[in-house]
């Protein structure tokens, strides 16, 4: 039977109005309201044209109940196609959460200076390391956001006490680092974010005598904060990876799952499941194979 609000879900992640999707499958936008609405079930044969039209397996439209971000932190309009898939990944992560052990939550108390946090992390001085592996160590979610979301800024959220930063595809390397760091402020509750993430980055004490290239950062942070003025380009190469997301594909891997599995079990197209890892798992995720996991893995994560 059709979980309503899953059928809301597929079409808000599409960027489609009941209209538009109306149009799409043949069936009519007044029914798909009504099934939205929890008024009335489509008969299996319409439920499949709606899939269809969706490109979401039908089994993703009678699923339980997607969960729902909650406190979502962002500082422009998110659009329901965006947080449609900011919906998909933490349903991805507690799928993840129910196979293996993964860092729990271990943020500093709500803002938490630069350098308090540096200090409660025992970073040493000079650039922070890979920062999308530094937050997940201390138990942060990340993700990436699908390339047809078309979501301008990152942000984040908390869900169930876990935190969660979704980056954008198209930030360069040392933008996407930059994001991350913001968001990490922005999960701290801080009211300037960018200057945390500025000083998180680079601690002012320390920029005398380097580059952005030497700190990891673009040359529009380095010179807002250092005030120098450099037509240097940019140094990184490629954005920062998952450690964790990465570990995760290694040991189902072993374990004789595939990410087509994976996404079966979520109930999504492989293409889905990509573009939720895009630019922090190295490599596209190849399908194949049926086998599904075999018991509870232990993965944990190291800095």
């Amino acid at each position: 039977m059709l979980t309503p609000t899953r059928l809301t879900l597929a079409r808000t992640r599409r960027g489609l109005t009941a209209a538009e999707l109306a149009r799409k499958s043949g069936v009519q936008a007044r029914a798909i309201g009504e099934y939205e609405r929890g008024l009335s079930s489509p008969k299996p044969a319409t439920l499949e044209s709606l899939a269809g039209a969706l490109g979401f397996p039908a089994s993703f439209l009678t699923a339980p109940e997607p969960p729902r971000p909650q406190n979502l932190l962002h500082t422009v309009p998110l659009g329901e196609q965006v947080t449609a898939a900011a919906q998909l990944a933490i349903e991805f992560n507690g799928w993840l959460e129910r196979l293996f052990v993964l860092p729990q939550p271990d943020l500093p108390p709500p803002r938490t200076s630069p350098q308090g946090t540096r200090d409660a992390w025992r970073l040493a001085g000079g650039p922070a390391p890979n920062m999308v592996q530094l937050v997940e160590s201390h138990g942060v979610r990340v993700f990436s956001l699908p390339v047809d979301c078309g979501a301008r800024e990152a942000f984040s959220c908390w869900h169930d006490g876990t935190p969660f930063v979704f980056l954008t595809p198209s930030a360069t390397p040392e933008q996407a680092r930059f994001d991350t760091a913001v968001q990490l402020a922005v999960l701290l509750g801080h009211d300037e974010p960018h200057e945390f993430a500025a000083e998180f980055l680079m601690p002012q004490r320390q920029l005398a005598g380097t580059d952005h290239r030497h700190w990891h950062v673009g040359r529009d942070q380095f010179t807002k904060w250092a005030n120098v003025h450099s037509l240097v380009q940019g140094g990184m190469t490629r954005r920062e990876s998952s450690k964790l997301l990465t570990k995760v594909f290694k040991v189902l891997r072993e374990n004789g799952t595939t990410p087509l599995h994976v996404a079966k079990e979520l109930h999504l197209g492989l293409e889905e499941l990509n573009g939720l890892v895009f630019g922090l798992v190295l490599t596209a995720l190849p399908g194949g194979g049926e086998p599904g996991p075999r018991g509870r893995a232990r993965l944990t994560l190291v800095h």
